[in-house]
């Protein structure tokens, strides 16, 4: 059963990474699987989610949650319902949603940017190895993570592959999972030279999507902001402030890429958060 008495002195206390009254009223209908008051509900589900992102945030291991949390095996079968039920993946799509109006912007958007990334510390852990690959260009070996983002840097789709996959062979899987998370609405895609090729082309064109790529105008030299481009790498900046995801610590890719929304939904309740006060 709960102690009453660490509750309340997280309740007290508390920490950065809990989350605040008005992001709880937002999130608690996708998180609520059951009653709150289920006979089988030993822990406040506001309790556990806090939990969650601490360990998202700060990196902890499972085992060494603070003991004015729940406990770690209670919090983390709870994320795994949560990730069977999709719930950070459909949380993000309708923050999206919002987050668009509030920019004056269309509610789905037409146009997205396309990139991956291996983490520079991202390589593989004990735990994530066996799904490990060797991206020979970038002389790291690791998962790689695919992600769509729209023009202001929100998550559409991503997901997680060994690192010594092509990112044109991702083109389809994404462009599809985007159409179906915005009602077929992407025209175009922003892409860069990893992306060129026949075949990257005709698996955009198969879900209604042209890629365009974005390249450099003269030979680089240090760092330069590309049009349209620099918006997916300020989203993966973003999530590299989540030390959870500093390395691939999962045994499962598919709680890798939940990890990733649960991020982004972090970021944009927090920006949500932010839009409400100033309006």
């Amino acid at each position: 059963m709960a102690d009453d008495g660490g509750m309340e002195k997280r309740a007290r206390s508390g920490y950065p990474s809990d989350v605040s009254d008005e992001e709880w009223a937002f999130v608690a209908p996708y998180l609520a699987l059951c009653r709150e008051d289920a006979a089988q509900r030993d822990y406040a589900l506001r309790d556990v989610f806090n939990a969650l992102r601490y360990v998202a945030k700060t990196g902890s291991q499972w085992r060494f949650l603070p003991n004015d949390l729940p406990p770690w095996e209670a919090v983390y079968q709870q994320m795994r319902r949560w990730i069977d039920a999709r719930c950070f993946e459909i949380m993000v799509e309708d923050l999206r949603i919002v987050l668009r109006e509030f920019a004056g912007r269309k509610s789905q958007p037409t146009a997205m940017i396309l990139d991956s990334r291996i983490r520079r510390d991202g390589q593989s852990t004990p735990e994530s190895g066996a799904r490990g690959g060797y991206d020979g260009a970038k002389r790291r070996k690791g998962s790689k993570v695919h992600a769509a983002v729209d023009t202001l840097g929100h998550l559409l789709a991503l997901h997680v592959t060994a690192a010594d996959e092509q990112d044109r062979a991702q083109v389809e899987k994404l462009a599809e999972a985007v159409q179906e998370v915005t009602g077929e609405n992407i025209e175009l895609a922003y892409v860069d030279q990893g992306y060129t090729g026949e075949s990257a082309e005709q698996a955009a064109a198969k879900h209604g999507v042209r890629l365009e790529v974005v390249k450099h105008t003269e030979v680089k030299r240090g760092f330069v902001l590309l049009p349209r481009r620099w918006v997916v790498e300020r989203s993966f900046a973003w999530a590299a402030r989540f030390r959870r995801l500093a390395r691939d610590y999962e045994r499962l890719a598919k709680t890798l890429a939940a990890l990733h929304y649960l991020a982004f939904a972090i970021l944009m309740l927090a920006n949500l958060a932010r839009q409400l006060t100033q309006s």
